[in-house]
């Protein structure tokens, strides 16, 4: 009998989009294939994305560009889901003093309510979101609002944004700057929090979603709070190592070489006396040392690795990259993950 797929057991894939998909300007190798084979598989396709300052068309139109498949309805970001949040926060037809682009601004229309430029008088809400057009008087006014009693919501708090200079200040870094004015914090919609994975299933009317991304820290924490199962893909950010050292909230369910695996069957691990083994790896915890047998290339190694420290270590508030005793070679300390 041949083994069913790992998606097979789900009926939607909702996925990160860089380091996902692809890399810089170019489709990462394989990922086109296997996001194509999803609709033939009666598998749902979202991308989901902290970018509030595009629209979910033109996000389709670039991974289409890509040769990915890709409709407006196939994007959720998270000027929608900080929309639809605020929508649950204050009453249709509140004006909501909007600090970001005209993207942004069409989604507050689109829930009811009334988009404004200032804060004064003081609006019900004001929600924040990134653009690179945005000035020091359209924080004051954001500060005004918030300092006036506004409902606050951000749409990301993500701290940079990759340009094609380097790294520059994203949207995270001017809800900062509001913050230190105000000493308030808004609600957030987008990653790490659940919002953004929420909002994605519901409109696909899916109730079985595995969310896939290259990030502990945003896919799959936000992922994790959505209470979706995770997979973490190993095309971008973080790597096996850093996946063994996170912290419990950032553990992904699964581990993936790339997209592809999405259509082999899923490994099982199986624990015996202590000892959590994986194909031809094993792995155990002994006076606080992680051993391992197998390749240290092989993802089996890592499998057992990541099950066997995550069962010794099930409340990890600080990421630890644990001391790695391998049975082909000496004892070796692994990399720091902390970023």
């Amino acid at each position: 009998m041949t083994e069913a797929s790992l998606i097979s057991s789900y009926d939607a894939l909702l996925a990160d989009l860089d380091g996902v998909v692809y890399a810089g300007p170019h489709a990462i190798p394989g990922a086109v294939e296997s996001l194509e084979r999803l609709a033939g598989a009666g598998v749902a396709l979202a991308y989901i994305t902290n970018n509030a300052s595009r629209s979910s068309e033109q996000v389709a139109a670039h991974l289409r560009e890509l040769g990915a498949p890709a409709t407006a309805g196939q994007v959720f970001g998270s000027a929608l889901a900080g929309a639809e949040l605020l929508a649950t926060l204050v009453p249709e037809g509140s004006t909501v003093l909007v600090t970001g682009s005209q993207t942004l601004i069409d989604q507050v229309a689109a829930q009811g309510m009334i988009p404004v430029t200032s804060a004064e008088p003081t609006p019900a809400a004001v929600i924040q979101g990134f653009d690179p057009g945005l000035a020091w008087k359209d924080l004051a006014e954001t500060a005004y609002a918030v300092a006036g009693g506004a409902v606050w919501v951000a749409t990301n708090t993500d701290l940079s944004i990759p340009q094609t200079r380097g790294i520059a200040p994203g949207n995270g870094a001017l809800v900062a700057a509001v913050t230190a004015a105000t000493g308030e914090t808004p609600v957030v919609a987008g990653k790490p929090e659940a919002p953004l994975f929420t909002t994605a299933a519901k409109h696909l009317g899916v109730s079985r979603p595995l969310v896939v991304g290259d990030r502990l820290d945003t896919d799959i924490l936000g992922g994790n709070r959505a209470r979706m199962d995770t997979a973490l893909v190993l095309t971008g950010v973080d790597t096996a190592r850093t996946a063994l050292a996170a912290v419990t909230d950032e553990r992904p369910r699964f581990l993936l070489a790339s997209l592809a695996d999405l259509y082999e069957p899923y490994p099982d691990i199986t624990v015996v006396d202590g000892v959590h083994s994986c194909g031809t790896a094993s792995a155990w915890v002994e006076r606080g040392v992680l051993h391992l047998t197998g390749q240290s290339e092989s993802l089996e190694t890592w499998r057992a690795a990541c099950s066997a420290w995550w069962s010794a270590n099930p409340d990890i508030t600080t990421a630890t990259q644990p001391e790695l005793v391998m049975s082909d070679g000496p004892r070796v300390l692994a990399e720091d993950p902390q970023r």
